[in-house]
């Protein structure tokens, strides 16, 4: 039997979550991991630090960002010893262009007999801005007030390279700018990973 770790990825406000909430709700034997729920001890290393609350300052890129992605990928390893598919919420903007932290990954996913796939949460950068005003989340504080600065250096181009053409659920579009289109993608990203499980699990 082949396991499945799963990574909603995108931009922030693109609808990550609820993408990933509503994928969780209808697939079966699956962990949700949002790595926001390591916020609240990020939050007290800068409190003990004596910093800022800033999730764009140097100080959360150079002592805090990267292990919020570690920790919560291994939460995701220890889970698939326990159950068939792990569903991370999380942007990956960085780590899903990055061949070298894929293949490591992949690496140790195979020592689970896991796979990976990345769904990748496609919305129009107007939208991301007009749903970042409305969640009104201190997350957002700094790009919001810099938004130009913020969208020059935000890539929403999808993730092209993570695509091998002989694999069907490695890389898949989930396209979210309205209702119809999330329908639209919800039953197509299910349709494809019911069709690869029963494939893994030889039915």
């Amino acid at each position: 039997m082949v396991k499945k770790l799963i990574l909603v990825t995108s931009p922030p406000a693109c609808g990550k979550t609820y993408v990933s909430k509503k994928l969780a709700e209808r697939l079966k034997h699956v962990v949700y991991l949002d790595k926001d729920t390591l916020i609240v001890l990020s939050r007290q290393i800068f409190e003990v630090a004596g910093q800022p609350y800033d999730r764009s300052s140097a100080f959360f890129e150079e002592n805090i960002r990267d292990y919020e992605y570690a920790c919560v990928v291994e939460l995701a390893l220890e889970a698939l010893t326990y159950d068939d598919i792990v569903l991370i919420n999380a942007p990956f903007t960085r780590e899903i262009r990055d061949m070298q932290y894929i293949a490591a990954l992949k690496e140790k996913l195979a020592a689970k007999n896991a796979t990976l796939v990345v769904i990748w949460v496609e919305t129009e950068p107007e939208i991301v801005h007009q749903r970042m005003i409305a969640r009104n989340s201190d997350r957002d504080t700094w790009k919001l007030a810099h938004w130009d600065e913020y969208l020059a250096g935000c890539n929403f181009a999808i993730p092209e390279n993570l695509d091998d053409p002989s694999v069907k659920d490695d890389l898949l579009i989930f396209r979210n700018n309205d209702e119809e289109e999330f329908e639209q993608s919800m039953r197509s990203c299910l349709k494809i990973l019911e069709e690869t499980m029963d494939e893994d699990f030889g039915v």
